[in-house]
């Protein structure tokens, strides 16, 4: 189970600030992309899709039997573990498909806490089976969650730690960006957290994103895909009514 974080918020901005990192914890707590969303996971617009019970467990065996990965992943090691397994795993093209279609993504190699993370993830299974839980319209589309067990069961393998911001590179938020989600709380040192991302929708960018939120990659193919999904209906808390669920694959 994930660390809770002893310090309340009292800081409410408003839900166009910027992007959430929702995760499952004991209380549903949430872990933002900033200041400001609410949380879906224990919202009544929450996915009702179940997935299959075998598949689940096969997804959770992987990651507990992987070779190339050293779950739990501890904070004081992950800069050297992520340096080390970018070396060794240098793909930085995915493809991430839906039910409306796919879109491809490019991810900077001037980011290489980021890519790195990104890549193992998608190399033990993590985002097969999550959704695009949060679609807010000309803002952004996010993914990596989902109100299934298995998800929270596979982030508590994988670890729980921040990834370091990148914002050095100087990547910013125009339409097409690929960014990461983050922890608002007490997180002056604006990193990310390792499991969700989001996709800038506005033709004009989210610039106000620029110097808190590390983009690493940027949709390079299928951008219309990505605007199939930004229209889809969702709740009060942005989670889409009917589930958007990907599989994560890399390309090269």
């Amino acid at each position: 189970m994930f660390k809770r974080v002893s310090v309340i918020v009292i800081l409410v901005v408003s839900v166009f600030a910027s992007c959430e990192d929702k995760k499952t914890s004991g209380e549903n707590n949430s872990e933002n992309t900033s200041e400001a969303v609410k949380n879906s996971i224990k919202s009544e617009d929450s996915a009702k899709n179940k997935v299959d019970s075998s598949e689940i467990e096969n997804n959770e065996q992987k990651i507990k039997t992987a070779k190339d990965t050293a779950f739990p992943i501890q904070q004081e090691k992950l800069i050297p573990f992520l340096t080390e397994y970018g070396k060794k795993n240098p793909e930085n093209k995915v493809r991430i498909t839906t039910s409306f279609g796919s879109f491809e993504v490019t991810l900077y190699r001037d980011t290489p806490l980021h890519r790195a993370n990104f890549i193992m993830l998608i190399k033990n299974n993590y985002f097969n089976n999550t959704y695009f839980h949060r679609v807010a319209p000309n803002f952004v589309i996010q993914g990596g969650n989902s109100d299934n067990a298995s998800t929270n069961k596979k982030r508590y393998a994988i670890g729980d730690y921040l990834i370091p911001n990148e914002l050095n590179a100087g990547h910013t938020h125009n339409r097409g960006a690929f960014s990461a989600a983050k922890y608002a709380e007490q997180n002056t040192s604006k990193a990310s957290s390792p499991f969700e991302f989001f996709v800038v929708l506005n033709p004009n960018g989210a610039h106000h994103l620029d110097d808190e939120h590390t983009v690493y990659g940027y949709v390079s193919k299928g951008m219309d895909v990505v605007d199939k999904i930004s229209q889809v209906e969702t709740g009060q808390s942005e989670w889409p009514i009917d589930n958007i669920e990907m599989q994560v694959e890399i390309i090269e």
